[in-house]
């Protein structure tokens, strides 16, 4: 399979899998059922789990027992994402062309999702023992799942966004945003998907490096898409971060030293797993490679 192919094939084997993270025996209401459900089934490339699976790949781990993670990956962007919707937060109307949550199901219930989203994700995760993890590589990806995806990582990242839309932040608070509000969840799905694949801590901190450059430059890419997009190829529509005052890449250093910096970064993430510590980087090599070129 070609890259294209190679994400089209994992994200519908993730999106199948999702159906059934919230069986109908189970006894919940069924309007939180369907505002979780429709905010899953919302489409986007599920980069973050293809990272868990291409990262598992890399080091001969079997993509079964890579799949609980690479789901509770896709329920923690998601929860994240409708959570920054919200009028409180970015206050958008769209979200990958579809109508945000809150504007589908009221606010209260968006929140509530997204919460049952995120505590649902832990649980998912968990059940890689059932598959064959060792219980050790277990606990570690739930302790590094809080870890990235909470106050010293994306929530963090979130919380000083919102301060730097207040006019609190130069550009190293810039870049301290994108590190963690974006950066520590792709880092998170490389190691969980090498830690389930029995990686080593130098192989796990190659992918820390991978993930670290990759992240930076994919936020990069979308501070530079939001002035040079449509509403057709983003989701929502362009022009977006100016209209809301956010701090940007583009606002700092401008348009072409943005696109420079997106090409260097990409350079160190393709260093970082060639080397030889990652047993078979080719996966990781093409996605690098998508990510730099992609047009959402």
């Amino acid at each position: 399979m070609n890259i294209h192919e190679y994400i089209a094939h994992y994200a519908k084997e993730v999106e199948d899998e999702l159906k059934r993270l919230f069986p109908q025996e189970w006894d919940i209401p069924g309007i939180l059922r369907e505002s979780a459900q429709y905010s899953l089934d919302a489409g986007g490339k599920r980069l973050r789990p293809i990272l868990v699976l291409a990262a598992a790949e890399a080091f001969g781990g079997r993509m079964e027992a890579a799949m609980p993670v690479a789901c509770a990956i896709e329920m923690i962007h998601t929860y994240s994402l409708i959570h920054d919707d919200l009028p409180a937060m970015d206050n958008d109307d769209y979200r990958r062309g579809k109508l945000t949550n809150h504007k589908v199901f009221g606010e209260a219930m968006a929140i509530l999702a997204g919460d049952a989203l995120l505590t649902q994700a832990f649980y998912t995760a968990s059940q890689a023992r059932s598959l064959g993890v060792p219980a050790e590589q277990v606990l570690a990806i739930l302790s590094e799942m809080a870890e990235y995806s909470g106050a010293r990582g994306m929530v963090g990242g979130q919380v000083a966004d919102m301060q730097a839309e207040q006019g609190a932040t130069d550009l190293n608070g810039l870049e301290y945003i994108h590190l963690h509000k974006t950066s520590d969840l792709i880092i998170f799905s490389l190691r969980a998907g090498g830690r389930v694949a029995g990686a080593d801590e130098k192989q796990l901190e190659a992918l820390t490096r991978y993930g670290r450059s990759i992240g930076l430059a994919f936020q990069i890419q979308d501070d530079i898409l939001d002035v040079t997009g449509t509403l057709e190829k983003l989701g929502k529509p362009a022009g977006s971060d100016e209209k809301q005052q956010k701090v940007t890449y583009p606002f700092f250093i401008g348009l072409d030293e943005s696109m420079q910096r997106v090409r260097e970064l990409t350079d160190e993430a393709v260093s970082a797993v060639s080397s030889g510590t990652v047993s078979n980087p080719q996966r990781l090599l093409e996605l690098a490679d998508y990510l730099m070129k992609r047009d959402r």
